[in-house]
């Protein structure tokens, strides 16, 4: 007997709630100009949403390139004397290497160089071949960005350091810039995600308010509060499937364009735009998640008002 009565329990709910999705597919055709006012909503703020979210993570990608690109050069002192020079070298590599905060050195000898000079401002150059002034260095990449000024200080302490370059000033000032662009494009990501989700929200609560005769009626005539509640907020979640399509098809084409077109002109240099994937997969997820909890919330939120009759 208590398994019959299971069974029938389990049909009745599985018949209500396919009752439910049909009654909340429904409503978006009934409702037209209201269903198309919200969508559009949707459409339009998930779009702001889904560009500026791209730009920023490329931009922080730059950030992240330009910090990780700053290390700093080690000028070694001349030594006439080769063992004792090698030496020094060795000795010098180990106690940077042992520095808290150091990532990699590498070692550059002056013909190396020179090279490079000659590479960078022309064949001119190559007459030092014969006679060359440069030191032997050593290229020293800081574990985090922001430790680069004191490790650079750390390294001017040590014997057999000549000089040791890494744009002070300018770089304590970059990473002051880059920080401050990420603090301001997080608040402006932040902020434009709160205004999706009252604009948004308010579009629907609009639509479920101009129901609420509806409502009222099914609350009248004896129907539970879930029963009232779940199409609504089911077509609230298909207002915010809905409208996220285009956006995240729009996204998608547009940046796989525009990757096309301009990743080939920058192939060997050094900024870099974000692969389109996992951006667009990241960037899309994201915007579907907003239009489905959105829609669920600002439909769920509306119809609990009219509960209470």
């Amino acid at each position: 007997m208590y398994e019959m009565y299971t069974e029938v329990t389990t049909a009745m709910k599985a018949r209500t709630i396919r009752r439910h999705f049909r009654e909340s597919i429904k409503s978006l055709g009934r409702n037209g100009w209201m269903t198309f006012a919200s969508i559009s909503a949707v459409t339009v703020t998930l779009l702001l949403v889904g560009v500026f979210t791209i730009i920023m993570m490329n931009l922080n990608k730059v950030a992240d390139d330009i910090e990780n690109d700053v290390e700093i050069k080690v000028l070694i002192d001349i030594i006439s004397d080769p063992t004792e020079a090698q030496a020094a070298e060795e000795q010098l590599m180990e106690e940077i290497r042992g520095l808290p905060g150091v990532e990699e050195v590498v070692y550059s000898s002056k013909e190396e160089e020179l090279n490079l000079l000659i590479a960078g401002y022309g064949e001119e150059l190559s007459l030092f071949e014969q006679s060359n002034p440069l030191n032997n260095v050593l290229y020293v990449k800081a574990t985090e960005p922001q430790q680069t000024a004191s490790v650079a200080k750390a390294i001017e302490k040590f014997e057999h350091t000549q000089e040791v370059k890494y744009g002070e000033g300018k770089v304590e000032k970059l990473f002051s810039f880059l920080n401050t662009s990420r603090n301001v494009g997080l608040i402006l990501i932040v902020g434009l995600l709160f205004t999706a989700i009252f604009l948004i929200s308010n579009t629907i609560r609009i639509t479920i308010i101009a129901r609420r005769d509806e409502i009222e009626i099914m609350k009248l005539v004896g129907a539970t509060n879930s029963f009232v509640r779940i199409p609504f907020v089911l077509e609230g979640m298909w207002l915010g499937v809905l409208g996220a399509l285009i956006p995240i098809a729009v996204v998608s084409i547009v940046y796989v364009n525009i990757f096309n077109i301009v990743q080939p002109k920058l192939d060997g240099e050094f900024l870099q735009l974000l692969s389109a994937t996992p951006l667009l997969y990241q960037v899309n997820g994201l915007l579907l998640i907003m239009g489905v909890f959105i829609g669920i919330w600002g439909s769920f939120m509306s119809v609990r008002k009219f509960l209470k009759v």
